[in-house]
């Protein structure tokens, strides 16, 4: 064999395992190299992101104020922010408080009676604030603390204002201090008695927790502010930089927006045209409001930014079947189409390639706005379908799934309108880590051979091939420190997610799609305060295979507790990936013997490794678990993987 593995042959490559202090006893692990499974889709590797908590405003969209469209009525009657209970889950970590907003985050600068709500032809939503001056020369107006600010870094944003009257110049002030040396101000000489925004920039003079925009005016008259806004300099068309950066890290090669429960209230319409004009809303599913700062178009550049492929999800709870075929033809439709025209004076005048179309979110479920009885849901997806193909033949529908009777009815009533098949999992803390682990690997497989049964009871859809998209999937648990659903992972999380991904690789002739759930702070691979980013454990898991694991996976037959192997070849066959999880807190050994694939002395690779199951990464702590280069000795066939660590390794077909 010329130390050369052939794929195209079929043999047996034998890894003998032991623990360090199982010798001989050691159970088998086996990888035929030469029997080929079907190639893992690129897109297992998905992400997912929501309006929901802190993972787009407070996250992956970089504007600084809570409510700079005023939901909220600035009435100086009650804090903005209070406390909420966590979700309940099934450990000590539960009912760990978070904070939403609930009323204004505003302030008011003056007397109370300073500051009211004009509701005649506000600039945009229900109301806006009107600041009355009395001539008494004394300030007034409004101002958002709570402010994240970082000494020597630049920051702009806008005003947009009219007065009447007599009014004097208005400031704007980024404060960091209590003290006046402790702002920088920008002056409106003009504000003029119609709406107009007025940029402003500041450099901040000092770090703070609690900064402060203050918007100040003295005179006889009023100033009415009809929106406002405050990033720092160095956003991407108004994403955050360090946000991005780790996106970009992440690689995902498709991300599925907008939701979630969140979809199923959804207007997409409240989402395009002016962004200052766009209506804030109450969240439809979710706690707290929505901007509607990140709409349509700002997803589609956010993908074009991190260079990943759109999938959307279309709102079959409340929404009809008209507003889905025009969001699809918004999209989609040429610009002499009626809404394509609108995207066009929307400015894109091209339309967008997006082919994969969620249509619906979890309708099974009771909590889901609009749900109906599954008799019904069946008719209005084919509807749903027969509408979006009309207007975008190409388009590739995912229908709800829910591995039982659910899916087995949408199988039998859609599958002619349908590529594809939803299914989500989640999986709570099981304090065993290897148990841990095994609950995330046993759920996909259950889930794999629930659709291999349909396509064995229900005529026809074998021949259909429709696959599963695993378009929510991830451990789901513990206290919520980064916002609403915004909890913290651990080491132990990082194994599981791996192991979930090979237990994907193993079913590769089924799963076609997998999207992480969620991506920034809301159960999300990284996470966010008001000027960090970092990656999560298993955002660095989800990392390391997108970058390293091979495409072509092999059989592995293994029996050791405690273990989970993946091998695949990369696209070309010259390099055998070999992916191993030890959830144990001891070293395993491996006993290497590979017929037809001479070893290395060493060999090079990647792990995600720490001897401490709970170990996690914070702001203080970003690379606490961390990807880190290995080259691993082999002494007469024994190469030994640490405790609690994923590890890739890659042999060469040819030495």
């Amino acid at each position: 064999m010329n130390g050369k593995c052939m794929p195209s042959m079929v043999f047996l490559a034998s890894l003998i395992l032991s623990n360090v202090c199982g010798g001989a006893n050691a159970d088998k692990v086996q990888i035929d190299c030469g029997d080929l499974k079907e190639p893992v889709s690129p897109y297992v590797y998905g992400q997912f992101i929501e309006h929901l908590g802190r993972c787009i405003y407070g996250g992956i969209w970089a504007e600084m104020l809570e409510d700079r469209k005023f939901y909220f009525p600035v009435d100086g009657k009650r804090s903005g922010w209070e406390l909420h209970e966590g979700k309940k889950v099934s450990w000590e970590g539960d009912g760990v408080p978070y904070e939403i907003l609930v009323a204004s985050p505003w302030h008011i600068l003056g007397p109370p009676e300073a500051v009211t709500m004009n509701t005649v032809e506000p600039f945009t939503g229900d109301h806006d604030p009107v600041i009355t001056l009395n001539g008494d020369g004394e300030y007034r107006g409004i101002y958002h603390p709570r402010l994240a600010l970082e000494e020597g870094r630049e920051y702009t944003g806008y005003v947009i204002l009219k007065a009447s009257g007599e009014v004097s110049p208005v400031e704007v002030a980024l404060q960091w201090g209590e003290d006046a040396a402790s702002e920088a101000v920008a002056v409106i000489e003009q504000p003029g008695d119609a709406f107009t925004k007025h940029p402003f920039a500041f450099t901040a003079g000092g770090d703070a927790k609690d900064g402060r925009l203050v918007l100040r005016c003295s005179g006889q008259g009023a100033v009415h502010i009809g929106a406002v806004s405050l990033m720092p300099a160095d956003n991407v068309d108004g994403f955050r930089k360090d946000v991005l950066t780790l996106l970009r890290e992440l690689d995902a090669p498709v991300y599925r927006w907008p939701g979630g429960n969140f979809v199923s209230g959804y207007n997409w319409r409240d989402g395009i045209g002016d962004r200052d004009r766009r209506p804030p809303r109450k969240n439809p599913a979710w706690t707290g409001i929505e901007h509607n700062d990140m709409g349509i178009h700002e997803y589609l550049h956010f993908c074009e930014l991190i260079h990943t492929e759109p999938f959307i999800a279309l709102n079959t709870g409340l929404g009809d079947v008209a507003s889905a075929a025009a969001e699809v033809e918004y999209i989609t439709g040429a610009s002499d189409t009626a809404e394509g025209a609108k995207r066009t004076a929307n400015g894109r005048t091209e339309p967008w390639k997006v082919k994969f179309w969620a249509v619906g979110n979890e309708m099974y479920g009771d909590w889901q706005l609009g749900h109906m009885p599954l008799e019904e849901y069946v008719k209005k997806h084919n509807a749903m379908v027969d509408a979006i193909r009309a207007v975008s033949p190409e388009a590739q529908c995912i229908g709800v799934g829910a591995a039982g009777k659910w899916s087995e009815t949408m199988l039998t009533h859609c599958a002619d309108h349908m590529e594809l098949i939803s299914e989500h999992l989640y999986w709570q803390r099981k304090d065993d880590v290897t148990e841990h682990v095994q609950v995330a690997v046993e759920s996909i497989d259950r889930v794999a051979e629930t659709h291999r049964d349909y396509r064995d009871s229900i005529p026809g859809l074998k021949e259909k091939d429709i696959r599963i998209a695993l378009d929510e999937w991830n451990y789901w648990y513990g206290p919520n420190l980064y916002g609403e659903i915004g909890v913290r992972y651990f080491m132990r999380d990082a194994l599981g997610c791996a192991a979930a991904l090979h237990a994907m690789f193993r079913n590769s002739d089924l799963y076609f799609m997998a999207n992480y759930a969620q991506t920034v702070n809301v159960i999300g691979a990284i996470k966010t305060t008001g000027t960090e980013a970092w990656l999560e454990t298993t955002g660095q898991v989800l990392k390391l295979y997108r970058q390293h694991f091979g495409s072509i996976p092999v059989a592995v037959e293994e029996k050791e507790d405690g273990l989970d192997i993946a091998a695949a070849w990369t696209e070309d066959k010259s390099v055998l990936i070999l992916a191993a999880v030890n959830t144990t807190g001891k070293p395993k050994t491996l006993k290497l013997e590979v017929n037809g694939l001479a070893l290395p002395a060493t060999i090079s690779g990647w792990t995600v490794q720490n001897d401490d199951p709970e170990a996690f990464n914070d702001e203080n702590n970003r690379d606490n678990v961390t990807i880190q280069e290995v080259s691993i000795a082999v002494t007469d066939s024994n190469m030994e993987l640490k405790p609690y660590s994923v590890t890739l390794l890659s042999i060469p077909a040819e030495q």
